[in-house]
């Protein structure tokens, strides 16, 4: 067994706004292993800037795993815990070069009989790109949109109130990502006023790491709070648990590419549903390659609610897609 790998640089459409700033590339590296002349392909999607792994020694860490390839799998996953969008490569690669072609979780989804409903995404910006975005999620025939908040609430308040004044919440779900965006106290106004417009749920309302914080909030909270961020860095089986109870969250946003790949989103999910805590998988910027992946593996999960996957069409220079949208359904192309 032979590895090697390459860096990518994924060039945004338009420049993609965030609490954290403005994204015009996403850099990534795509991860080959080949054995007895089969080929088996991952994304190692760092995000850098949020990404546990965001570290200097990154590549010299790619380097090490396809130096050591032939190793035992639990020897590997040990080695690489510090660097979770490589060990989530690391399975994707793994996986596909057991079933071939495009393939990761073969199942009613890879043979083109099912689909996954997926929710809108918006993007921060002004008032207007806000609402032309929202338009054309709308034209699309989406029934769930979640929107970017956090950077001017004012605006982004009365673009949710114009919203719920046309669509009710059986009409339209509407969720929202605040990638703690707000200060404790600011965040109990606002998780009013989003209970005052049947607002679904709120991804981290404030900073992560502010444990006791966040265990108030969710306590009292009218609107349900989703912790994302809250979990990166989080590897140790008994600290994932211990967070869970300490904060006891509506619901958990599992991103693979950030929480250890398909075996650490397995850990959240198994112990988010021993304590009645919901949960949906969200995609993190990837490539084509990734997402593939990611939506086969939320498939095999076998949840309705909208999950947050993307399209790949954010970037100018993305890999084939083996996924396309039709209204809010995602489905996998079969030729």
């Amino acid at each position: 067994m032979t590895a090697t790998y390459f860096k990518y640089l994924l060039e945004f459409k338009r420049p993609s706004g965030t609490s954290r700033g403005v994204l015009h590339e996403k850099e990534t590296f795509i991860l080959e292993i080949s054995e007895n002349g089969r080929k088996g392909t991952g994304e190692c999607a760092v995000f850098r800037g949020l990404s546990f792994d965001d570290r200097p020694d990154y590549e010299e860490k790619l380097q090490w795993l396809c130096d050591n390839i032939h190793q035992n799998p639990d020897f590997l996953k040990e080695e690489l815990k510090a660097f979770p969008s490589i060990w989530f490569g690391f399975e994707q690669a793994i996986l596909n070069l057991q079933n071939g072609g495009n393939l990761y979780f073969p199942s009613e989804f890879t043979e083109g009989k099912k689909s996954i409903v997926i929710n809108g995404l918006i993007w921060m910006g002004n008032i207007h790109y806000m609402e032309e975005q929202i338009q054309d999620k709308l034209e699309q025939g989406f029934h769930c949109i979640k929107l970017k908040i956090g950077v001017d609430w004012e605006s982004e308040h009365q673009v949710l109130q114009e919203l719920r004044q046309k669509f009710s919440k059986d009409t339209l779900e509407l969720r929202v990502d605040a990638n703690g965006g707000f200060t404790k106290e600011e965040a109990k106004t606002v998780l009013q006023q989003l209970a005052d417009l049947d607002i679904h749920s709120i991804e981290q309302p404030i900073k992560a790491g502010n444990r006791e914080d966040m265990a108030d909030l969710c306590a009292e909270t009218p609107t349900p709070i989703a912790l994302d961020e809250e979990l990166i860095g989080i590897v140790d089986f008994n600290e994932k648990k211990k967070l869970l109870s300490l904060i006891k969250p509506q619901f958990i946003i599992l991103k693979p590419a950030l929480v250890g790949g398909f075996s650490g989103s397995d850990e959240w999910i198994a112990l988010a549903e021993e304590q009645n805590i919901g949960w949906w998988i969200t995609s993190a910027l990837e490539s084509n390659v990734g997402l593939n992946a990611i939506a086969q593996y939320t498939f095999s999960k076998n949840t309705n609610m909208p999950q947050g996957l993307g399209t790949g069409g954010l970037f100018t220079n993305n890999f084939d897609s083996d996924l396309e949208l039709k209204n809010e359904l995602l489905w996998f192309k079969v030729l």
